[in-house]
C-alpha cells in the first residue's frame, strides 16, 4: 500500500481548515476529505493579526493564537483520520501550510508569516508534521508564493497544450502550465477577498452565495476602472500579494465617498476579479487552450459567467473536469509538498517565485 499523507490548509479567507488524505502512487488520489469552519471569535482574531489591529500585546496575541490554531489544526486531522477509519501509522507525514497573518515579500527585510504551531499538531496527532514552507524561498531571493504550481504540473498539466490554473481563494492566482516551456505562475490580485468583506459589512453574510446578489447588480464602468488603475496589475511577475494590500481600506480610498447599492458594489468587484485574472492571462498565456478554476471562487456562479465571458474561445470549468474537487487542491498540495520534503526533492520553482534556485522545502517536526 502507497504511502499516505495529509495536507492542511486554511487561506486568506479564513473561513477555516481544510484537511485531505492523499495518495501518490505516483499521480495524486484524493481518498478523504474533512472541513473544520474557523468560530467567529477564531476568524475575528485571524482577521485582526493579519491586518495589524491589536487589542493588547501582539506579541501575546501571536503567540496564543499560533498555538490555538495548532490545536485546531491538529483535531481537523484526527476528525479526517476517525471519519475516513485512517490508521495513524499509515500516515507517513502532515504538510501543514498554517495560516497566513502577513505576507512581505518585497520590503528591505523580507518574510511571510504562518501559524498554526507545528509542534502542537505533531504532539496532538502523533504524526510527523512538515511546515513552515514558504520562509526557504523568501530566503533565496523568492516570493514565497504562489507555492503549489508545481503540484499543478503534476496533477493537472499536458504534454499537448497550454493550460491555465485560477484559484480563486481570498487573493486569486494563476498558474500557466504550457507543455514544454517553463512553468509559470503569480497572485493576479483580490479573489473573494473585496466581495466577502462587502458581504459581512452590509448583508451579514460570509460570502454571496453563487453570486445572487452580484448578478442582480450592474457594473460600475468608472469605480472599475479606477480600481483596475492600481500598479499591482502592471506589475511584472515573479509577483505576489495578500489582503496587507488589497483590503477594506483599500477599497475604501479607491471608493472615495462614492455610495454604491451593494448589488452594483458586489458586481463591481467581481469583474474586478475576473478582468484582473484575465487581463494577466491574456498577457502571458496568449496560446492557452483551457482554464481550470478551483478554489472557493469555483462556486461562485456568478463569478465563474464572468470569468468565462473574458475567454470567449477558450473553455473555462473548475477542476473537477481533471479529476480533483476545487475546494481540496490546494491542501492536496501541501500534501504532496510534504512528500517532496520527505524525500529530499525541491518544491518550489524559481520561475514562478523569482528564488535563485530550486529548493526543499518546509521544516520536519518528527511525531
Amino acid at each position: 500500500m502507497a504511502d499516505l499523507y495529509i495536507g492542511l490548509m486554511s487561506g486568506t479567507s479564513a473561513d477555516g481548515i481544510d484537511a485531505v488524505l492523499m495518495a501518490f502512487d505516483p499521480a495524486p488520489r484524493l481518498l478523504a476529505t474533512h472541513f473544520t469552519p474557523y468560530a467567529g471569535s477564531v476568524r475575528k482574531k485571524v482577521r485582526a493579526l493579519s491586518q495589524g489591529r491589536h487589542a493588547g500585546d501582539p506579541v501575546d496575541e501571536l503567540g496564543t493564537l499560533d498555538t490555538e490554531l495548532g490545536e485546531l489544526f491538529g483535531a481537523a486531522v484526527l476528525a479526517l483520520l476517525e471519519g475516513s477509519k485512517t490508521d495513524p501509522k499509515s500516515v507517513r507525514a502532515i504538510g501543514s501550510h498554517g495560516q497566513t497573518v502577513r505576507h512581505r515579500p518585497r520590503i528591505a527585510h523580507p518574510f511571510t508569516a504562518q501559524i498554526a504551531d507545528p509542534n502542537v499538531i505533531a504532539a496532538r496527532t502523533g504524526i510527523t508534521v512538515v511546515a513552515d514552507f514558504r520562509r526557504r524561498d523568501v530566503a533565496l531571493g523568492g516570493q514565497g508564493a504562489p507555492l503549489l504550481p508545481a503540484f499543478h504540473q503534476v496533477a493537472f498539466g499536458s504534454a499537448t497544450e497550454e493550460r491555465v490554473v485560477v484559484n480563486v481563494g481570498g487573493i486569486a492566482n494563476v498558474t500557466l502550465l504550457p507543455p514544454a516551456e517553463p512553468v509559470r505562475g503569480f497572485d493576479t490580485g483580490p479573489g473573494n477577498v473585496l466581495m466577502d468583506w462587502v458581504c459581512r459589512e452590509r448583508l451579514g453574510q460570509a460570502y454571496d452565495a453563487d453570486g445572487a446578489h452580484a448578478a442582480r447588480g450592474g457594473i460600475d464602468r468608472p469605480l472599475l476602472a479606477a480600481l483596475m488603475e492600481d500598479g499591482y496589475f502592471t506589475q511584472p511577475i515573479p509577483k505576489s500579494t495578500g489582503p496587507e494590500h488589497f483590503n477594506r481600506e483599500w477599497l475604501e480610498k479607491v471608493l472615495g465617498g462614492r455610495t454604491l447599492k451593494t448589488e452594483d458594489l458586489l458586481a463591481t468587484l467581481t469583474e474586478l476579479t475576473a478582468r484582473s485574472v484575465a487581463e494577466q492571462v491574456h498577457e502571458h498565456a496568449a496560446e492557452a487552450k483551457h482554464v481550470y478554476v478551483c478554489g472557493g471562487g469555483a462556486h461562485n456562479a456568478h463569478l465563474m459567467a464572468r470569468l468565462a465571458s473574458q475567454f470567449p474561445s477558450v473553455p473555462v470549468e473548475s477542476t473537477a473536469a481533471l479529476g480533483l474537487d476545487p475546494d481540496w487542491v490546494e491542501a492536496a498540495g501541501f500534501a504532496w509538498l510534504a512528500q517532496r520534503t520527505l524525500v529530499g526533492q525541491p518544491g518550489n520553482l524559481p520561475s514562478v517565485t523569482g528564488a535563485a534556485r530550486a529548493t526543499i522545502l518546509g521544516a520536519i517536526h518528527p511525531a
